[in-house]
């Protein structure tokens, strides 16, 4: 019998999840059912076999992510299997420096030192519960209705490529395949740095993008200049360069990305977009 796949976080990830799951069962369960006050009950029955497929980001109230500590105490009996989006920005800034599993954390901002507590925490509980844990450090996520489109549209500058790092990304439904891998019980519980390989930067992608929507190649700036005109979040991207490894993804995860290069994931996703949707 295979487990009933809950989906805590109906948001971009894991509606598409939802949308393309082939398994036996599936459930969703938006922000108001997960997140849970001190009293809070979860509005589904955890009958056994059951997996949890958790995409919701740390809330900002402590470097904890209570959140997910407030679920966990929720599940009882614990499921099988916990899957668990995490972040490549957990390995922080190493100018262009490859990193893989093996690699040492050493997150930077306040969003992925919540990622590495997250992880720990659940790494623990997992092993004290008889839960199989899979953390996988996801890049930068596109696809359709999430390329950027408009930012291009309003002239927003780009990365000179003499200082854009190396990009690390994945499509949307790449990353599906790898969620639906990593649920399986012959996936090896772990920790899975997940990306496409391709890592050529975001400028060329941006350029590539432009290219395919017809639209003027975007102006390139400097970093000096990206200090004043970038807001905080981006140069927070900026300034962490690094290489991500995926090939633990590919030989014990199973899974070989479909667009391996991002001009075919990009002309997939404008293809399925939507009529004037981003």
């Amino acid at each position: 019998m295979k487990p009933t796949v809950v989906v805590v976080g109906t948001g971009y990830v894991g509606q598409r999840f939802i949308n393309n799951y082939s398994g036996s069962s599936v459930v969703g369960l938006t922000h108001s059912d997960y997140d849970l006050d001190a009293d809070g009950k979860l509005p589904i029955d955890l009958t056994p076999p059951y997996s949890i497929f958790y995409t919701v980001p740390p809330s900002s109230e402590a470097i904890a992510d209570v959140r997910l500590e407030r679920l966990l105490g929720e599940l009882e009996p614990a499921p099988q299997r916990f899957v668990y989006i995490s972040t490549t920005g957990v390995y922080g800034n190493r100018d262009g420096a490859f990193v893989n599993e093996e690699t040492s954390v050493s997150p930077e901002s306040d969003g992925a030192k919540r990622r590495v507590a997250a992880e720990d925490y659940l790494l623990s509980w997992g092993a004290s519960h008889e839960c199989e844990v899979v953390a996988l450090r996801v890049p930068g996520i596109y696809g359709p209705e999430r390329l950027g489109i408009e930012r291009l549209r309003e002239g927003a500058a780009v990365m000179d490529e003499n200082d854009a790092g190396p990009g690390n990304r994945i499509h949307v439904d790449d990353l599906v395949t790898c969620c639906n891998a990593a649920l399986s019980q012959d996936a090896p519980p772990g920790i899975y740095n997940v990306g496409d390989g391709d890592h050529r930067s975001s400028t060329w992608f941006s350029r590539e993008l432009a290219g395919q929507c017809g639209l003027p190649k975007p102006r390139a700036i400097s970093m000096v200049d990206a200090e004043s005109e970038f807001s905080p979040m981006r140069m927070s991207f900026v300034r962490q360069s690094r290489t991500v490894g995926t090939q633990k993804m590919r030989d014990v995860l199973g899974v070989t990305p479909k667009y391996t290069n991002a001009e075919d994931g990009i002309r997939a996703s404008l293809l399925e977009r939507p009529s004037g949707r981003d």
